[in-house]
C-alpha cells in the first residue's frame, strides 16, 4: 500500500512540473531578462565613455552664426517645458527673437488722441490732466508741496462713444510720463469680479486687480456691482469693498476707471462713501452727431478700400442724420456705424458672388442698392 501511495505521489509531482511550450516560454523569458541586463550595462559603459571624452566639432558642422534662424513660433513649440511655459534653449539665436514693440512717445500718443473723431471735450480734459501731472512732478523736483492726487476716473455716456479707446490711450500716456510702470489696460465687468459663493468674490477681485497693477483697470457697466434692489447679500458689494482697499494699497501704481450710463453711474458712485472719495474726475462722453457718425463710417470704408458711389454717399449721410435725430437712451453710436458697415459688406458680397467675372472695380464699388438693403437689415 505504501508503494502504491509513493508511486502516486511521484506521478503527481511529475504531472505538476512545467513541460512543453510552457517550459519553453519560461526559458525564453529568462533569456530576455538576461539580454535586457546586458543592454543596460552596455549603455551605462557607453555613457561613461562619452562623458569622459571631450566633444570635437565636425568640419562639416555649421556654427550657430552660419545656421539660418528658426522661426520664433517653431522655437516656442519645440522648447515648451512640462509646465507649459516657453523656455529659452541654447539653440535660440538673436536673429530668431522678434524685437520688442517700440513704445510710442508722448507726442505720438497725443497725436493718436487728436486723430479720434469728435470727443473734443474729452481730448481737452485728457490734455489738462496730463499737464496737471507734469506740473506736479516739476513742483516735487523744486521741493514744493502738492495736494493729494487721485487719478481714478468715471466715464459716463452711451455705448460706442469711445470710452474704452480713450482709456487705452490714457494707459499708454500715463506710462509715457512715468505715472504708471507698465501701462496695460485690463477690461472687466461684473462677471469678471464677482463670484457665486461666499468668500470667493474677494479672491476673484484681488486676482483681477493684481493683473492690472502698473496699468489701468477699466470696469464697464460698473453700476452692476451695486444693483438698486436692496438685497443685502449681493456679492457685488463685497467686490466694491475689496476694490476700494486694493485701490488704497496700490494708489501709486494703479488707476481704476468705472464706466457706464450717466444716471446709473451717479447712483453707483453715491452708493458708497469710499467711491465718492476716490472717484472725483468725471469724463462725459457725448453722443456722436450725424456728421461724426458719417466720418466714422467713411473711415471704415477707406480703411477696407470700399468706394461708395455718389448717390450711396448721399444716402449714407441721410441715414445717419435720421438715426441721430431719432436716437433713444440705448443709441449705439459707433457700434451702430460698425454694424451698418458690416451689413453693407455682407450685401455687397452676396451681389458680387453672382457675377461670373470679378474686376477690381466690382470688388470695391458699393452702390445705393447695397446701402438700402443693409439699412433694412
Amino acid at each position: 500500500m505504501d508503494d502504491i501511495n509513493k508511486k502516486s505521489k511521484e506521478e503527481l509531482m511529475r504531472d505538476m512540473k512545467p513541460t512543453g511550450a510552457y517550459m519553453d516560454s519560461l526559458t525564453g523569458f529568462a533569456d530576455l531578462l538576461g539580454t535586457i541586463r546586458q543592454a543596460e550595462n552596455a549603455a551605462k559603459e557607453l555613457l561613461d565613455e562619452t562623458a569622459a571624452t571631450p566633444k570635437i566639432k565636425s568640419k562639416t558642422q555649421k556654427s550657430a552664426k552660419d545656421t539660418p534662424p528658426v522661426p520664433t513660433a517653431e522655437i516656442e513649440e519645440e522648447n515648451e517645458s512640462t509646465d507649459g511655459k516657453t523656455v529659452n534653449q541654447e539653440t535660440t539665436t538673436e536673429e530668431a527673437e522678434e524685437p520688442p514693440e517700440q513704445e510710442k512717445t508722448l507726442e505720438e500718443l497725443l497725436e493718436t488722441l487728436d486723430a479720434l473723431i469728435g470727443l473734443e471735450n474729452i481730448k481737452q480734459s485728457v490734455k489738462s490732466l496730463i499737464n496737471y501731472v507734469k506740473i506736479r512732478e516739476l513742483r516735487e523736483e523744486n521741493e514744493l508741496p502738492n495736494p493729494p492726487l487721485s487719478l481714478h476716473m468715471v466715464f459716463t455716456g452711451n455705448p460706442g462713444t469711445g470710452k474704452t479707446t480713450v482709456a487705452r490711450i490714457l494707459s499708454e500716456l500715463y506710462k509715457a510720463i512715468g505715472v504708471l510702470s507698465k501701462g496695460q489696460l485690463v477690461e472687466v465687468d461684473r462677471s469678471g469680479l464677482v463670484a457665486g459663493f461666499v468668500g470667493q468674490t474677494a479672491i476673484k477681485t484681488s486676482e483681477v486687480v493684481t493683473t492690472a497693477l502698473g496699468g489701468i483697470l477699466f470696469i464697464d457697466e460698473a453700476y452692476a456691482l451695486a444693483p438698486d434692489t436692496g438685497a443685502g447679500n449681493d456679492f457685488g458689494r463685497e467686490s466694491i469693498e475689496t476694490l476700494l482697499k486694493l485701490m488704497e494699497d496700490n494708489r501709486d501704481d494703479l488707476i481704476v476707471i468705472v464706466a457706464g450710463y450717466s444716471e446709473p453711474m451717479e447712483r453707483f458712485i453715491t452708493s458708497n462713501p469710499g467711491l465718492e472719495s476716490r472717484f472725483n474726475r468725471y469724463f462725459v462722453f457725448d453722443d456722436y452727431n450725424s456728421e461724426e457718425l458719417y466720418a466714422i463710417f467713411d473711415s471704415m470704408c477707406v480703411k477696407s478700400e470700399y468706394l461708395l458711389t455718389d448717390d450711396a454717399k448721399e444716402y449714407a449721410r441721410e441715414h445717419f442724420s435720421f438715426i441721430y435725430e431719432n436716437r433713444d437712451d440705448n443709441f449705439g453710436n459707433a457700434r451702430h456705424v460698425r454694424n451698418f458697415f458690416e451689413n453693407i459688406v455682407a450685401v455687397h458680397s452676396d451681389r458680387i458672388s453672382t457675377l461670373e467675372g470679378h474686376t477690381r472695380e466690382d470688388l470695391t464699388k458699393v452702390t445705393l442698392e447695397d446701402l438700402e438693403k443693409a439699412a433694412e437689415m
